[in-house]
């Protein structure tokens, strides 16, 4: 699929070049990135194309291997479309639109009646925000190592159903295990000890919904985040459940909280099979929950992998690093 470069000084018949207009000054800049950042970004990941990019005038202008300039120019209209929409200028939607515009077969998913706008950046988080979408699916399984976004988009879709008023409730819950640390060692109670580990819920649900109305609704107790352990013995009815951390559950708390799901409610369970912390040799309820619960009807369960990784591009090549040299 990679082209040749031709020898030094020869003629290339197959380069072309084209420009991409942009009506606005502003827009200009956010496109080209500081320093014109994102024009490097599109020519090194493009370098098989022969791709070189160019702020030019009123636009961007092209020049390579012309299915390079075709998908350099789709790359920038997504691009554009989703800074329209209220995305920010960085680096990452930029390869969310790359990848979309290299794999055009298939639309890259968003979600809705969000404060911020969220976009599928890989096939593999397209395929499982479809799978959140689908309302047979009561069960939902999505799996994946660290960065895959697995968990921002399970509780986006929670909060999107909450907007629109499927759900009167968005409830997350994980286990409190200690990632080689020692919760009874700090002080207070076990929510105030809990709290910390649940920070990146707060940071999504704020950045999802905004402080205001995420403080409004926690009032209201249409928002819950908890450890699993308050799960025992309730029925969680119209409600979208989330249980993150899943792979640090024992099989006997997966089961209970499984169980939990009432009527008109979802429940969408995430984790990493890879980074299991429980102690000893306990087995992981996540990883015994997919054995034996996959093909049952109404449970979707969906796999991101080390290209579904959209922090540092370096964090992908750790852990096919780590997968390589087969430990988890």
């Amino acid at each position: 699929m990679s082209a040749k470069r031709p020898p030094a000084g020869a003629p290339d018949k197959n380069t072309v070049t084209r420009v991409y207009e942009v009506s606005q000054a502003e827009r200009l800049r956010d496109l080209c990135g500081p320093h014109h950042r994102h024009l490097a970004f599109l020519e090194t990941r493009l370098d098989a194309y022969r791709l070189r990019a160019e702020s030019q005038g009123g636009g961007i202008r092209l020049d390579g291997a012309e299915e390079g300039v075709s998908i350099a120019i789709l790359a920038l209209a997504d691009f554009e479309r989703r800074l329209r929409n209220g995305a920010e200028p960085t680096e990452m939607e930029l390869d969310g639109s790359l990848q979309a515009a290299q794999s055009p077969s298939r639309s890259f998913s968003g979600l809705k009646g969000l404060k911020k706008p969220v976009t599928a950046m890989t096939q593999g988080q397209a395929k499982y925000i479809e799978l959140l979408a689908q309302p047979e699916n009561a069960l939902i399984f999505g799996v994946g190592p660290a960065g895959t976004g697995k968990t921002f988009l399970a509780v986006a879709s929670g909060v999107a159903e909450l907007q629109a008023g499927l759900r009167q409730r968005l409830i997350v819950t994980r286990p409190a295990v200690e990632a080689g640390e020692k919760l009874g060692f700090l002080p207070g109670t076990l929510e105030e000890k809990v709290d910390p580990y649940m920070l990146p819920i707060w940071d999504a649900l704020r950045e999802l919904m905004g402080q205001e109305q995420m403080e409004r609704r926690m009032q209201r107790g249409e928002i819950e985040v908890a450890p699993i352990a308050f799960m025992r013995g309730r029925t969680l009815k119209n409600a979208f459940v989330i249980v993150d951390e899943a792979q640090n559950t024992t099989v006997a708390q997966m089961k209970m909280v499984l169980t939990r799901l009432g009527r008109d409610s979802r429940m969408v369970v995430t984790g990493d099979p890879g980074q299991v912390d429980l102690p000893g040799s306990q087995p992981s309820g996540l990883k015994h929950a997919l054995r034996i619960l996959e093909n049952v009807q109404g449970i979707g369960v969906h796999h991101l992998t080390a290209l579904d990784v959209v922090r540092h591009g370096l964090v992908s090549r750790i852990i096919d690093a780590y997968a390589a040299a087969g430990e988890s």
